[in-house]
């Protein structure tokens, strides 16, 4: 049987361990913020992120967000649609359209494919001259 002197002193040496750590992990997290904040910026936003995820909405948080979330959706709505509207215009005022992106994109595949060819054609001339 542990005698309560034995107990006391393995309480006090896990007191020390503990306090130890906890103390050297300060000092990391420390050297890290210092070397680098954003990295701890960035995971200190997906912590928070993901608590708030994992966490119960209240009747409250939904009567109150709501109408400043679907403002926001709208307004990304708006502006993706904007930007896609005009970028189409753009590209058709300037000749651009789908067929000719696509002939485009064969053209230059093929002349790839004849540059790769020629490429491996001559180091091959190379290599019996040589």
């Amino acid at each position: 049987m542990i005698d309560q002197d034995t107990a006391r002193q393995r309480a006090i040496e896990a007191y020390e361990s503990a306090r130890d750590s906890v103390a050297g992990a300060g000092r990391r997290t420390a050297a890290t913020l210092g070397e680098a904040p954003l990295i701890a910026l960035a995971g200190g936003i997906a912590a928070g992120a993901l608590i708030a995820a994992l966490l119960p909405r209240t009747r409250s948080e939904e009567r109150l967000v709501r109408p400043t979330a679907r403002r926001v959706k709208d307004s990304a709505n708006a502006a993706y649609k904007a930007a896609r509207d005009t970028s189409k215009q753009r590209f058709e005022e300037l000749g651009f359209t789908r067929e000719k992106g696509e002939e485009q994109l064969r053209n230059f595949f093929e002349g790839l494919k004849d540059t790769a060819k020629a490429s491996a054609d001559a180091a091959v001339d190379a290599a019996r001259k040589g």
